[in-house]
């Protein structure tokens, strides 16, 4: 067979009821020289039997089955089984626009300077009906993904883009120790060696459900994305990233010796309870004793009120009661501004 222009990518861990569609919404691309990699990871549901038998109809389709072994086992063994020097991600519970493929790989061809390309999303429900989501777009081109960076803002939809294969294969593919943020911690290695961005037009319907992984990890992903964007800055500055060569992430309080230097857990802890005031799960979970534990070290009040009535709406009273005398406490003090480490 000749080699294909691309190759799709998709892992499958119980993926049944979405998964029909989602690989439907690649076999109707109006580009249509790819291959399709679907891997099932162990899935106890019904989702083989759905690969199999589409793989069946379409010769474009690859399965892979084995045990369970999680997203970053398998997002590496796809880029190492893909034939095409292009891969394009996509998830077993979104539909990519049949135009997608077509306005990637055309951009890919004009700008040979980028590495990566994402698309903007249609947000959508478990049931596919329009789902609220407020913030920046994803930005449109590098410059703008640095200032993303910069400023704590997403930087790419994972399961929308498409990558050179050897650009990713030459940083590592995902870093088994960035669980639930796998993505993140790869734009972020990627940042200073290629080119990335997307393209302005919503190619691909995005879900968002109760039960999906990054509902369900909040904490550990918010952990994971802070660790990432410190060592992004250990690069920055010309150091040796101390995360490179990490199959796990270390406990918190470990922070300040892995990184070399005080202050690192501080901030961290901080970066994390910002990121969860938002999220019902996180503040229900553990992310509410980080904040506690991050106000109880001096970090910043800005917002805590606000959280204290959103604790109630998320039907927490007794969170809420005790974020308020925690506040009650301990002195406001103004915010630090963040500074790049020397």
């Amino acid at each position: 067979m000749p080699t294909p222009t691309l190759s799709v990518a998709m892992s499958v861990y119980n993926g049944e009821r979405f998964l029909a569609e989602a690989i439907e919404s690649i076999l109707a691309q109006s580009f249509a020289d790819f291959e399709f990699l679907i891997l099932d990871d162990g899935s106890t549901d019904s989702s083989r039997a759905i690969i199999e038998r589409y793989a069946a109809r379409d010769p474009r389709i690859r399965p892979f089955v084995r045990e369970n072994r999680g997203l970053i086992v398998s997002l590496n063994q796809l880029i190492d089984e893909a034939h095409a020097p292009l891969i394009a991600r996509m998830d077993a519970d979104d539909i990519s626009l049949p135009h997608r493929f077509e306005r990637q790989i055309a951009f890919l061809k004009a700008h040979p300077d980028y590495g990566v390309v994402g698309t903007w999303t249609e947000d959508i429900d478990e049931n596919g009906d329009s789902y609220p989501v407020n913030g920046a777009e994803h930005p449109v081109d590098h410059a703008g993904l640095l200032r993303a960076i910069a400023q704590c803002e997403p930087l790419l939809c994972h399961p929308v883009v498409m990558f050179r294969r050897d650009i990713v294969q030459a940083v590592g593919g995902y870093h088994a120790a960035f669980r639930h943020c796998e993505d993140l911690d790869l734009w972020l290695r990627l940042a200073n060696r290629t080119q990335m961005a997307s393209i302005p037009e919503r190619l691909i319907r995005y879900r968002h459900y109760p039960h999906q992984v990054s509902s369900r990890h909040a904490v550990e992903q918010q952990t994971g994305a802070a660790i990432a964007r410190m060592a992004y800055r250990e690069r920055l500055a010309g150091r040796p990233d101390p995360t490179a060569t990490l199959e796990t992430l270390p406990p918190l309080d470990r922070l300040d010796s892995l990184f070399g230097r005080d202050g690192v857990t501080h901030e961290v802890r901080g970066m994390i309870a910002g990121a969860l005031l938002y999220s019902p799960i996180g503040m229900r979970g553990a992310g509410f004793e980080m904040l506690l534990r991050h106000l109880a070290d001096g970090g910043s009040h800005k917002g805590l009120w606000r959280t204290v009535a959103r604790l109630f709406r998320f039907g927490t009273p007794v969170r809420a009661i005790r974020l308020a005398s925690a506040l009650l406490r301990t002195p406001a003090r103004p915010p630090q501004p963040q500074t790049e480490a020397a």
